[in-house]
């Protein structure tokens, strides 16, 4: 084995024992972690920019199936699962996933890249700021009617085009709408299976039988990373579900928060280089050369 695949294989499985602890102690499907991570690792590969995104959020969404499913069975027994609620808001999540899916087909890969930063900075505020969102109540139940169909819809949709579960935004619904804290952690994990299984599907669907793709893929899901990242997951997301209910995790949040400002600045910076690197790199150096065939 190569030292560079030794390396690939490592980081996917750091990354695969992150998702599955962050899965388990906030709710979340873990593609914070994994998108950023395999975007690297397929950058490294040699495969092109605009396959890669496109890869590692299809792989993303294929992981948290297996993230998902294991977090919410580990808080299920602790009844910490509302499955009502579940079932109410599926066919909405499921609708919101095709349309991330029919988007995310056409997109170009640094719009893509610079929607997951944007997206990514946006709601490290859930993580970075824990006590004060602890203490806001905007509603005495859930959202219900027309309110219940558009922010389900969105949940599915702006989750298929990032790679993630959608619990950051479910934890912070949920929680503003009066729920505990540890039923939000719950239900969430649920809905990252809801979102993930659909958004694999489509993700190998519109990839198939596109060029520069690396070994080991269907479609725009690499078997590889999924099975690798998948098999550690399974491994601490149980933990993450145990600390998450043991411990007061705020000053872990926090840390999040502190990766996720820190990863959503390095994909913006990606997206707005990949735009517009090449013409400031070429006015820089007409500049300094005073070259007027530029």
């Amino acid at each position: 084995m190569s030292a560079d695949t030794l390396w690939l294989l490592i980081a996917m499985l750091s990354a695969g024992a992150c998702a599955g602890f962050t899965a388990g102690l906030f709710g979340i499907g873990g593609g914070f972690v994994v998108v950023p991570v395999l975007l690297v690792i397929f950058n490294k590969m040699g495969v092109a920019d605009n396959v890669a995104v496109h890869l590692a959020i299809g792989t993303s969404l294929a992981t948290i199936i297996t993230t998902s499913l294991r977090a919410a069975r580990s808080h299920s027994k602790r009844n910490a699962v509302d499955f009502t609620m579940v079932k109410s808001w599926a066919p909405w999540i499921i609708l919101g996933v095709v349309v991330g899916l029919v988007i995310a087909s056409d997109a170009n890969a640094s719009l893509l890249v610079g929607v997951f930063g944007a997206g990514v900075l946006l709601l490290s505020v859930h993580f970075l700021f824990p006590n004060w969102l602890a203490h806001k109540r905007l509603n005495k139940t859930m959202p219900e009617g027309r309110a219940k169909a558009t922010l389900a819809t969105f949940l599915g949709g702006i989750s298929a085009l990032l790679g993630i579960g959608g619990g950051t935004i479910t934890v912070l619904t949920m929680t503003l709408s009066n729920r505990p804290i540890h039923q939000a952690i719950g239900t969430a994990s649920a809905f990252g299976a809801l979102i993930a299984i659909p958004g694999t599907l489509g993700f190998i669907i519109i990839g198939w039988g596109k060029t520069g793709l690396p070994l080991g893929s269907l479609g725009y899901v690499n078997a590889i990373g999924w099975v690798a990242i998948s098999a550690i997951s399974l491994l601490t997301a149980p933990l993450g579900a145990k600390v998450a209910h043991n411990l007061n995790p705020n000053m872990l949040k926090r840390a999040f928060g502190i990766y996720l400002v820190i990863t959503g600045t390095f994909m913006l910076q990606k997206s707005v280089t990949s735009v517009f690197g090449n013409s400031v790199l070429k006015e820089s150096y007409c500049v300094s050369a005073n070259s007027g065939q530029c």
